[in-house]
């Protein structure tokens, strides 16, 4: 009998520990339903990219480094692209949207979004190829040569001789002709030369693989091969050359020339942002937080004994600069105090290996042409002049870069910017392939926006810095909106950065060429303020109504990954969704 009772008593707390687990299990997954690692969506957003890939390197046309600097995809490769595409838009339509979760249904409009736009750059790009497919006639005929090297098909060597001559004989023709051709726009002729080196680099990959293996080929090829070559490189150079004549973007005076997109790019760029605000409501944005900087930069300046002369402030922040050498242990004490800051506030979880694992570089002087200021992601790159640059170059490079400057920056590249962000991108959800800087950028400038509100700035010298920043990513708006429209020249986008937030005048010239020749899109300078303030807009109707704590609300953020913001607003939110969801999301309401 007490055997029994024993037994049956180990049998009733077993049964009871299993349902405590059960309720524990249930009521955990409820509160983390968020931070699943995968959705209905995710197998066929993985298979896609994969199938994408292995297009992408089938059909090669050059190096991966020359298919990111030239951005060129050839015929062959982009019509397959368009078909791998719509086989996936068919695909998609059979799914059963409406018995998704909501990371399901999110993941589905963000990848359907994708696909569209493939779609719309590939047509936009042939219809480009079509435009300047007159002045490449014998480009089929090089890259039908590429085809039977894929497979390693034998060739005879003479036979290949004889057409490469002829192939030669044509572009000779065509560089005749175009010299007695009416001038060539601008963009146009970018994307002709460009077409050109890719056809350069199909023809080197086939004679690569030949030459030197194949006797008959080695001994028929190389000297008709380099005439190829050598004529397509002088064919290059005419086009570039006279684009010139007749190029909407000419040289201003800055050495900046840049591709402006327009109105109508503009808008539907931020659509596939899900950004519901016109590029004149994005002027009065800037504006009103441009009103809010200027009011807390003149309480700053008369802390500082100023008065209202805002600029001498700034001058004597800018002079603060440490000395040459020590820039680095200036940027990790920043570092240290921005870390230990948001550990005192319990802001948000830091992994330890996060802490651990980045590294610090300085930046070459080449760099610092475009990029004035350090950048970060697991790597810190420090911008400060070296030996090489000449006394003012080195003057604006210290000043631009002193520490008041870059306590509001220094987070903003490490943690629980840039590289927090990196560091939980490839740890949560990594399947999602909706990279965007409003998400990116916009979160590393909302700390910026959140440190502020919370005095993480304790003196006036210190404000003065976190404004200049903020001030910068209100003229950002400005600037490269109005360079888009056509409104402003790259020298104006320059004195504006230095008459209106105060910078020095090598610093502006590298942001601008930075925005506008580098490899940035049309809205990303836009992201950083228009991002952090839907950031803001997201903290305010989830933390300030006690519907997540703050360190909740920042946890949740790294562990979707990034995501245009009113997406992740639908899923922190639990919207309901339909398969055809518009942007609509009126984030700002600043009086």
């Amino acid at each position: 009998m007490k055997r029994f009772s024993w037994m049956k008593v180990v049998a009733l707390n077993f049964v009871f520990a299993l349902l405590c687990l059960a309720y524990t299990a249930s009521a955990q997954q409820g509160k983390s339903s968020l931070y699943q690692q995968t959705s209905e969506m995710a197998d066929i957003m993985i298979q896609y990219d994969a199938d994408k890939g292995s297009i992408m390197r089938f059909y090669s046309v050059a190096s991966r480094q020359e298919e990111r600097d030239y951005g060129y995809n050839s015929p062959e490769r982009r019509q397959r692209l368009l078909s791998l595409v719509e086989d996936y838009q068919k695909q998609l339509q059979k799914l059963d949207f409406t018995s998704m979760d909501i990371n399901g249904k999110v993941d589905y409009i963000l990848f359907k979004r994708n696909l569209e736009d493939q779609t719309y750059r590939l047509k936009e790009e042939q219809t480009k190829y079509d435009r300047i497919a007159k002045y490449i006639p014998f480009s089929d005929r090089i890259y039908t040569l590429e085809i039977p090297r894929r497979r390693g098909i034998a060739v005879v060597g003479q036979d290949v001789a004889k057409e490469l001559n002829s192939i030669n004989k044509e572009i000779y023709k065509s560089i005749v002709s175009f010299r007695t051709a009416d001038s060539i726009e601008s963009t146009m002729a970018e994307y002709t030369a460009t077409a050109i080196k890719g056809l350069q680099s199909s023809l080197k990959n086939y004679y690569n693989f030949y030459n030197g293996y194949d006797p008959l080929f080695t001994w028929w090829v190389p000297k008709t091969y380099a005439v190829t070559d050598s004529l397509l490189n002088m064919y290059a150079v005419a086009i570039r050359k006279k684009s010139k004549l007749v190029s909407s973007q000419n040289d201003d005076g800055s050495g900046i020339v840049g591709k402006p997109i327009g109105r109508e790019e503009l808008i539907r760029q931020l659509k596939l942002e899900f950004i519901p605000y016109t590029p004149e409501e994005l002027f009065e944005i800037a504006n009103k937080e441009f009103a809010w900087c200027d009011a807390a930069l003149l309480k700053a300046s008369r802390e500082m004994g100023f008065g209202d002369n805002w600029k001498a402030a700034q001058e004597k922040v800018k002079n603060t600069y440490v000395a040459p050498g020590k820039q680095p242990e200036a940027m990790f004490d920043l570092y240290n105090q921005s870390v230990d800051f948001l550990k005192q506030h319990d802001l948000l979880t830091i992994p330890p290996i996060a802490e651990e694992t980045w590294n610090m570089y300085m930046m070459s002087p080449e760099r610092q042409l475009v990029s004035p200021f350090f950048l970060g992601g697991e790597t810190l790159l420090i911008a400060y002049p070296t030996n090489t640059m000449d006394y003012d170059d080195k003057m604006m490079s210290m000043r631009g870069n002193n520490p008041n400057f870059s306590k509001s920056t220094v987070h903003h590249e490490l943690i629980a910017g840039h590289h927090l962000q990196g560091f939980m991108s490839d740890r949560y959800k990594p399947y999602r392939n909706f990279n965007t800087p409003f998400w990116n950028e916009g979160n590393s400038l909302y700390w910026e926006l959140l440190l502020w509100d919370m005095k993480f700035p304790a003196t006036p010298e210190q404000r003065v810095g976190m404004l200049f920043w903020r001030m910068h990513r209100c003229a950002r708006i400005m600037f490269s909106l109005n360079y888009h429209l056509g409104k402003w020249t790259p020298q104006q986008c320059i004195d504006y950065l230095v008459d209106r937030v105060g910078h020095e005048r090598a610093n502006a010239e590298g942001e601008v060429r930075r925005s506008f020749t580098g490899n940035y899109g049309p809205l990303y300078q836009m992201a950083y303020m228009v991002g952090g303030l839907q950031f803001n807009a997201l903290k305010k109707e989830l933390v300030d109504t006690k519907k997540m704590t703050l360190k909740e609300y920042h946890n949740a953020i790294l562990r979707e990954n990034a995501m245009p913001l009113e997406m992740l607003r639908a899923l922190m939110t639990k919207q309901a969704v339909t398969r055809d969801f518009k942007t609509s999301w009126r984030f700002y309401d600043k009086d």
